[in-house]
């Protein structure tokens, strides 16, 4: 097809690793309520909406608590985990973004996010990229989780591309069957033995070249 017109990336594992944040504060959460949440516990939560996350780690906790209470310990975790994301930089940017960036922009290619998490433009902003997007789809627009491709439509939509005509990349399985669902040439970040269904593979961006994208 040669070289796509736009191109959509995810936030978290892509651009730069939150996922880190998230499990920082769910282990104190489960800390405060008397048990550990390991990182092989936390696998279970990728992809995961808050409340469904909360769920897993009470019963990893053997806890059933009132709906209530898991209201307020949903806002708890979310509070600690937003106070994170503030303090984050550049330097949290994940190898090979920057200078993948850089080269679309001189190649004139587009490029947009794609990221469920409503706390998409707070990341940005920390991490000076929020201006270098031609557009930003987060979970403050979109209804629709992945796998549905919703989020990646609508990324094509704003920068006014067909979608066959975009490449997008993801490091979770949903946002891969997202962006197939979506029409669209999908590049994994990540483990192939893990990840299945892309059209290629890299475990990160520094491995990405014009050429490369250009399928």
């Amino acid at each position: 097809m040669g070289m796509p017109k736009a191109v959509l990336f995810d936030l978290d594992g892509v651009i730069v690793d939150t996922a880190k944040h998230h499990y920082i504060a769910w282990r104190a959460l489960a800390s405060e309520l008397g048990f550990e949440f390991t990182e092989q516990d936390n696998e279970r939560l990728k992809g995961v909406s808050r409340m469904d996350s909360l769920n897993i780690l009470l019963e990893v906790g053997g806890l059933a608590l009132p709906e209530d209470e898991k209201q307020q310990l949903a806002a708890k975790k979310n509070d600690q985990y937003v106070k994170a994301i503030k303090q984050m930089d550049e330097t949290e940017i994940l190898p090979g973004v920057t200078a993948f960036l850089t080269a679309l922009k001189a190649a004139g290619i587009s490029f947009a996010l794609g990221s469920a998490s409503k706390n998409a433009p707070i990341i940005l902003n920390q991490i000076g990229l929020y201006d270098a997007f031609d557009a930003i789809v987060d979970g403050n627009v979109i209804e629709k989780a992945k796998p549905d491709p919703e989020v990646f439509l609508k990324g094509a939509e704003l920068l006014g591309v067909a979608p066959e005509a975009c490449v997008v990349f993801e490091d979770a399985q949903a946002g891969i069957e997202a962006g197939k669902n979506a029409g669209m040439y999908v590049i994994g970040v990540g483990d192939p033995e893990v990840l299945t269904g892309a059209d290629d593979y890299v475990s990160d961006l520094s491995e990405m070249t014009l050429d490369r994208l250009a399928h």
